[in-house]
């Protein structure tokens, strides 16, 4: 759940009224500059958004009789906004510190410009609020493509992100992957705030990727694009030679590519899971080709 509290720390706003509503919840992640709503337009008024008001929406009110602006503000700050954000610094009309102190709606101000504050608090509010799951399995970077890899406990996930981390490509999570659907297409995974940055390999612990690799041997997030299953090798087992098949596996609604990796003494997985990459994008750049 996100509060307009969390809000106000992370961005570090200044609350200048309704600090009682400062535990209300936020869900949506659109935001709402309400400048027709001010002049009496409100056919399509969506209070339940976060409402930012820059120099023309401050300008609006600057500009209205007093009997029309208490009118007007009365119609727009109903007690299901959630919360108001002034930019720029710019002064805040005495009417709206009042009518926001008296319906407990978080008024806050902030000197961030409004296109600014737009695009930080619209990937903010994105991250935030998308659907959310939990993945058991390995997140790592390699050749620029998110590539997670699944399997049973023990099956050797962390050491062979271990070995794609020593040959330069990048770790995002170890163990529990947490899965957002950012919009109709993208699936962001990143390391729960625990663990980030952590690997635990059996026989050695848990060890500080950073420390041991350098600062660029870790990101902090990365779309999914890839998923790599590893099961331990089956003999009679038919498995894909030729490539032809195309798997899926749908997370949060969205298909991934999936490939199966047999696992078995003498199989350098790290190789084949490089090699698979390549592939992918080479597929990938042929078909944008064709397009053309």
């Amino acid at each position: 759940m996100l509060t307009v509290r969390q809000l106000v720390n992370d961005f570090k706003f200044q609350v200048l009224a309704g600090w009682e509503g400062l535990d209300k919840e936020i869900k949506d992640a659109s935001l709402k500059r309400p400048s027709a709503e001010l002049v009496g337009f409100l056919q399509y008024y969506t209070p339940q958004r976060i409402q930012v008001y820059g120099r023309t929406e401050l300008g609006l009110i600057a500009q209205l009789d007093a009997t029309a602006r208490t009118k007007n503000l009365n119609q727009v700050l109903v007690p299901e906004v959630p919360c108001i954000i002034a930019t720029r610094g710019l002064p805040v009309p005495a009417e709206l510190i009042d009518l926001a102190s008296q319906r407990k709606i978080p008024l806050l101000t902030t000197t961030k410009s409004t296109t600014r504050l737009f695009y930080l608090l619209i990937r903010y509010l994105t991250n935030h609020l998308a659907p959310c799951t939990i993945v058991h399995g390995v997140l790592v970077d390699v050749y620029g493509i998110g590539v997670l890899i699944t399997g049973e406990s023990g099956i050797g996930k962390s050491e062979v992100a271990l070995e794609l981390i020593k040959e330069g490509h990048l770790l995002v999570a170890d163990d529990a992957v947490e899965v957002r659907r950012v919009d109709e297409e993208s699936l962001h995974g990143s390391a729960p705030q625990t663990i980030r940055h952590l690997i635990e390999v059996r026989g050695l612990g848990i060890l500080d990727v950073t420390k041991l690799f350098g600062a660029g041997s870790v990101r902090d997030e990365k779309n999914i694009q890839m998923i790599v299953q590893l099961e331990e090798w089956q003999e009679g087992k038919a498995y894909d030679r030729l490539g032809a098949e195309l798997k899926t596996r749908e997370i949060l609604g969205i298909p991934v590519p999936e490939i199966i990796v047999p696992v078995r003494p003498g199989r350098n997985l790290a190789s084949i899971i490089k090699v698979a990459v390549v592939q992918m994008r080479l597929k990938a750049e042929s078909e944008m080709v064709n397009l053309d």
